[in-house]
């Protein structure tokens, strides 16, 4: 249980290190977490975010080849809120409510990781 909650409070901590106007697909961050085959676990963390946490939920997207899709299953937020939010931060959608992942896509170093994660208590 403690190796969940650890794996958890990590996604948490790069969830909340993803800049304004910049997007991080569930599979990739799981990967930058060293848990390449995660990506559901990732949105499992996400789901424990309690109604107007300031964590930056909305930035963590689902992937569909090369196009970013807004994937959210949680009672406290709606599909269209997380759209909303990540048009404010100057992601455009295109006619599908999709975007190019890749433009958008936060690519921190590993090192960049780690500080992360230090900074978290989490290293």
């Amino acid at each position: 249980m403690s190796g969940e909650v650890n794996f958890y409070e990590k996604v948490i901590a790069l969830t909340r290190a993803v800049p304004e106007g910049k997007v991080v697909s569930y599979g990739y961050l799981a990967e930058l977490l060293g848990a390449p085959r995660a990506a559901r676990a990732v949105g499992y963390a996400l789901r424990t975010l309690k109604y107007g946490t300031d964590v930056a939920w909305h930035r963590v997207v689902g992937k569909r080849g090369v196009m970013g899709k807004v994937s959210i299953r949680s009672f406290a937020y709606s599909r269209d809120e997380q759209i909303a939010r990540l048009k404010d931060e100057g992601i455009q959608f295109d006619e599908n409510d999709e975007f190019p992942l890749l433009v958008y896509l936060w690519q921190p170093t590993p090192e960049d990781v780690k500080s992360i994660l230090k900074a978290a208590n989490l290293d």
